[in-house]
């Protein structure tokens, strides 16, 4: 019995090849630590080169300050060759299809020789603060198309869910020559505010008996809408779908007539039959044509720039109060004062208000 061998054993791993630790591994080790410079970024940009995109869409994300100086001399670069594009932003309920429906409208607009770049803000957890940034697995054929591009990014805990920088990132997009950009929300509540402050046309997704053709749906939101489009109006739903379209129509007439002189139009869709698809971008095409010609197009992109200049603002002075040194120190003794009712959340806003003057 001493001598019987044990079925146990261990064997030795494979050695890892010396061309791959020696060569590659350090190779790529070199190609993290290369700092690429900004005007080897902008100048790949403006050749659209999609990697450049990415890195410097990073940059803009980044909270890293040194990051941000050089997001800003990007931005510069490139703001002389933006604003050639149509932004579409596209909002409705998590479960209404929006990205097959971005899947299939995107396709549709490649293959009529548009480039087409979609900004898609993912919902971060309020707990964990992670976000699943998953639209490019959701958008399988979309993501291989050459002439689209895909980006992903966490809402964070900005206003709505809508990424703290797609403002900028929709700049970099434009300098990369992608003369459609589709701004894609998470949907859940302020997000459509923030949205239709950086877009041309605002497109409503919704589905046909979920009881909102009833109620003229929420007053804000189609107030908004350049049009609503009702999509899986497909199967047993399609008469459903027309249906909701009648009702939609009427609540879109209770409203009075936009700045624009654009009366918001009701189509039905279904993005998974790709049925629809041409006519919703028959529609912007319209909708584009007439507010070109009456200027109102021109006069709302003055507009979102006054409107990024004061958000902007909003935002910077925020960050400079909350990573204040003496700030973070004493917001943390307020907070125990409130705690143990010594003192209430407004006489400890004003004191530290006044601290950061």
């Amino acid at each position: 019995m001493a001598n019987k061998k044990s079925a146990l054993k261990e064997n030795d791993g494979i050695p890892t090849p010396e061309i791959t630790s020696d060569n590659a591994i350090s190779k790529i080790k070199e190609s993290r630590r290369q700092k690429k410079s900004t005007n080897d970024l902008v100048t790949a940009i403006l050749k659209g080169n999609i990697t450049a995109l990415s890195q410097s869409i990073t940059l803009v994300e980044s909270k890293n300050t040194k990051h941000l100086e050089q997001a800003n001399a990007i931005i510069k670069a490139c703001l002389p060759h933006a604003n050639k594009s149509i932004r579409i932003g596209i909002t409705g309920v998590p479960g209404v299809g929006k990205s097959t429906f971005i899947e299939a409208f995107g396709s549709y607009l490649t293959s009529i020789g548009k480039k087409v770049a979609v900004l898609a803000v993912d919902p971060s957890s309020s707990i964990t603060k992670g976000s699943i940034l998953g639209d490019k697995t959701r958008m399988e054929d979309l993501v291989k198309d050459k002439n689209a591009f895909i980006r992903p990014s966490a809402s964070g805990t900005s206003l709505g869910g809508v990424a703290r920088k797609t403002r900028e990132s929709i700049i970099l997009c434009e300098a990369a020559g992608f003369d459609t950009i589709i701004i894609e929300t998470v949907g859940v509540g302020q997000s459509e505010t923030a949205v239709h402050s950086m877009v041309d046309f605002f497109l409503l997704l919704k589905l046909a008996g979920a009881g909102d053709e009833l109620q003229g749906i929420k007053r804000g939101i189609i107030e908004m809408a350049d049009a609503i489009a009702i999509n899986k109006a497909d199967g047993d739903n399609a008469k459903r779908a027309k249906l909701a379209k009648v009702e939609f129509n009427r609540a879109l007439h209770l409203y009075p007539i936009k700045a624009s002189k654009w009366q918001p139009k009701v189509i039905t869709c279904s993005a998974i039959e790709n049925q629809g698809i041409k006519d919703i971008y028959s529609m912007i095409s319209d909708y584009l044509k007439l507010t070109t010609d009456n200027n109102y197009f021109y006069s709302k992109r003055n507009e979102q720039n006054k409107f990024w200049l004061i958000q902007t603002i909003e935002d910077q002075l925020k960050s400079d109060f909350f990573n204040n040194t003496e700030i973070k120190k004493e917001l943390k003794k307020q907070l125990e004062l409130i705690e143990a009712h010594e003192t209430t959340p407004f006489v400890a806003a004003e004191y530290l208000l006044g601290l950061g003057k």
